[in-house]
């Protein structure tokens, strides 16, 4: 009996030592945790995107940040500039955290060309922006494609496709300006008023130069009485015209209607530099 009652408070003993160890290391654990964790150590994330990359690390770095630099390159913006940074701005985050920023490339990589030749402005707009690559100057030409890109250019010369270029160069486009070659008669806007006229030549797609007599006392009334060229030719043949093409019309009060058919086709009309010899009716030489 001597010996169990010996061991029974042997075993009470070490059962109590264990019980007080591991309560001591439990209330270690949860003391410390604090400390590992750094709980209570908390920062926002500063915002430091389009500084200087040296102004940002030293921001952040004081604030006890890790930081890891990558770089990109954006035309638009500053060399070293800072252009992202994650965690994003005003992220509570604990300090020692490593923050990821990414700045902007002293020199511009190459990129090539790419094919904007028959594509919409719009979608070679896009393109280019992609490619890091900036719109430019754009012309038009006389083309039926309209908007098209007819062509691409690099410091004034066409570039091919493909070809090596520094990201941030200018390209300028040659759109087509949707005229084209075609072409068609000549509309007759002898005898039309002067909004008629004006308005059935810019809806064929033709540019009107307008000249009124200076005799004009009421404009509504006023009609026009000559134009060049001319809807006939001298053989009675329509003349023929393109869109975007210049078209004069000459306007005058109360035209006879002799001189207006007079003045539709080349035989007998009355043209620059006529001389109306004899004929005191005739009107002046536009």
């Amino acid at each position: 009996m001597a010996l169990n009652e010996k061991i029974r408070t042997s075993f009470l003993y070490n059962l109590i030592i264990v019980l007080l160890l591991c309560t001591v290391l439990y209330l270690l654990f949860f003391a410390s945790l604090k400390w590992v964790t750094r709980h209570g150590e908390e920062v926002k994330i500063p915002n430091v995107t389009g500084m200087d990359m040296k102004a940002a690390l030293t921001q952040l770095e004081g604030m006890g940040f890790e930081v890891y630099v990558d770089s990109t390159y954006e035309p638009k913006e500053k060399p070293y500039a800072v252009l992202k940074q994650i965690p994003e701005i005003a992220s509570v985050v604990k300090t020692g955290r490593t923050v990821f920023i990414t700045v902007n490339k002293t020199t511009p990589p190459a990129t090539p060309m790419p094919n904007l030749v028959s594509l919409s402005y719009r979608s070679a707009e896009m393109i280019l922006k992609n490619y890091k690559l900036i719109l430019g100057d754009t012309t038009y030409k006389p083309d039926i494609a309209k908007g098209a890109v007819l062509a691409q250019l690099y410091n004034g010369q066409e570039i091919r496709p493909g070809q090596m270029i520094p990201e941030g160069s200018k390209i300028s486009l040659v759109l087509g300006d949707g005229l084209g070659i075609t072409q068609f008669n000549v509309p007759n806007v002898i005898g039309m008023t002067p909004d008629e006229g004006i308005a059935d030549l810019t809806g064929n797609g033709l540019n009107a130069n307008v000249v009124w007599d200076a005799d004009i006392t009421d404009s509504a009334t006023a009609l026009i009485y000559n134009q060049s060229p001319k809807p006939f030719n001298d053989l009675g043949a329509p003349n023929r015209i393109k869109a975007g093409d210049l078209i004069d019309v000459w306007i005058k009060q109360n035209p006879t209607t002799e001189e207006m058919e007079q003045n539709k086709n080349a035989v007998g009309g009355v043209n620059k530099g006529d001389t109306a010899k004899g004929d005191e009716n005739q009107p002046p030489a536009p």
